[in-house]
């Protein structure tokens, strides 16, 4: 067996017995324990993303989603989606949706947590899964084990496979680009860019606060044009993804391979809900009560899926010969995009994947760098830890497809099953903040949060 046979063997066995029930499972008990939060307070949710911040220190609610939608948003939304629809059915899409609005209510749960528990950071806030494993557990040791594992899997893991990406936009202009000195130079560029900005950190926020909502903005927008412009056929394509999602043989037939597997895959990825990334964002918001930057993060897991996945399903099923094709990924969304607005559509999912796969960059450092500190303040470590996350873009850029996806899966399965035991064991402290910020809201206040409001006497910056 080749090395990409053995990871793409493992990685199907972990997202099959284990990370599928894991979050899955997680999703639906937290859904039910907070009476479905992510529906019953989406007007509060739209409301909290919004909220301004007082005075200049630290970043706003808003910029703190867009740095996780900027890791969220990434060539998984169209990749990785095409790579689901093609293999394993359009009922991907249907399990890809379930999974978002099950996993927002854990998205909520890990975000609230990880503002009760953050430590003040200079003129701002850090914290995360790796911070409240160690202040709420007291198990440091289980901290630096979820450090270790996001530092691999968004440093190494998915940053290798933004890079890769970018470069297999480029194949509609290179033959076999593979073959060609051209990963060696997108890489080289990608990585200096990169380098430049991982020193230069206090730009992430307001990069990432521009870049995300243009770039989403942009790509929803292509979607919406080829819905419109077919919308006749609309519920033929929902019949279609609805029926398929529940048809015995694509449910179960080569079990790591079909439409449920594929689209829960495929979904997790994507909206990262539960894995324990976006919470290292979450907990850099200045916010008065840690359930508004919860309720904030259900927004970014349904930008990511609800929004930007299902452009992509749509893309595709509307516009071509999915049945059947030799395309896959990126080359196939760039073909099904020229269909609908011409030659044009080449070169624009080039510059969105570009634009998705940098900005997700970006916030993929954001969360490994967090954790770098978390383990050691020591600048030469960090320093060094830079220069390595700018090398695995340049080697990235030249990986080979089953390498690159397998990699980037297996670290973050790694990392997801000790942030949802975590959060299985801590759930009840963000289930009160809830109830605190829900009965606070009752009486008309503006929910103001203080730790012995739930019974805690453990936070940093909540006396």
């Amino acid at each position: 067996m080749t090395f990409a046979g053995f990871l793409e063997t493992f990685d199907n066995i972990l997202y099959t017995w284990l990370l599928i029930y894991m979050l899955a499972g997680a999703g639906i008990y937290f859904s039910v324990k907070t009476g479905f939060v992510q529906i019953r307070l989406f007007k509060d949710a739209l409301k909290c993303m919004m909220e301004k911040k007082d005075g200049d220190h630290g970043v706003s609610s808003f910029q703190a989603l867009m740095i996780a939608t900027a890791s969220r948003v990434g060539t998984g939304n169209m990749a990785g989606v095409a790579t689901a629809v093609i293999a394993g059915g359009p009922g991907a899409a249907f399990w890809m949706w379930l999974m978002a609005v099950l996993g927002s209510a854990s998205a909520f749960v890990e975000s609230t947590l990880a503002q009760i528990y953050k430590k003040k950071d200079g003129n701002g806030f850090k914290g995360g899964p790796a911070y409240y494993i160690e202040q709420a557990l007291n198990a440091r040791w289980l901290g630096i084990i979820f450090a270790v594992s996001l530092v691999a899997t968004f440093a190494f893991g998915f940053n290798g496979l933004q890079a890769f990406n970018i470069v297999s936009s480029f194949s509609a202009y290179v033959d076999n680009i593979g073959n060609t000195i051209w990963p060696i130079v997108i890489g080289g560029i990608l990585a200096v860019l990169a380098l430049y900005i991982f020193f230069a950190g206090d730009v992430i926020g307001k990069i990432s606060s521009v870049l995300v909502p243009v770039m989403a903005s942009l790509y929803i927008a292509v979607g919406l044009f080829v819905i419109i412009t077919n919308i006749t056929r609309i519920p033929e394509i929902l019949t279609l993804i609805i029926r398929d999602a529940f048809n015995f043989r694509a449910i179960f037939g080569g079990f790591t391979g079909s439409c449920m597997v594929l689209g829960i895959k495929r979904g997790l990825f994507s909206n990262e809900a539960g894995m324990g990334s976006a919470p290292n964002a979450s907990a850099s918001a200045v916010v008065s009560h840690p359930a508004k930057q919860g309720l904030a993060q259900i927004i970014s897991v349904y930008i990511d899926t609800l929004l930007i996945c299902s452009a992509t399903v749509f893309l595709i099923l509307l516009t071509g010969p999915w049945e059947g094709t030799t395309l896959d990924g990126i080359p196939l969304l760039q073909q099904c995009v020229s269909s609908v607005i011409g030659p044009l559509g080449v070169h624009f999912i080039t510059v969105i994947v570009c634009l998705f796969a940098f900005t997700s960059i970006i916030g993929n450092y954001f969360y490994a760098e967090a954790n770098i500190l978390f383990i050691t303040k020591n600048k030469t470590v960090l320093n060094l830890f830079r220069i390595a996350a700018a090398v695995m873009i340049f080697i990235g850029a030249g990986n080979d497809m089953v390498v690159a996806w397998s990699l980037a899966e297996i670290t973050m399965g790694l990392e997801a099953v000790v942030n949802i035991a975590a959060i299985l064991l801590l759930g009840g402290i963000a289930f009160r903040a809830l109830q605190d910020y829900e009965k606070k809201k009752k009486d008309g206040k503006d929910p103001v949060f203080h730790e012995s409001d739930i019974g805690l006497d453990n936070t940093d910056v909540w006396k």
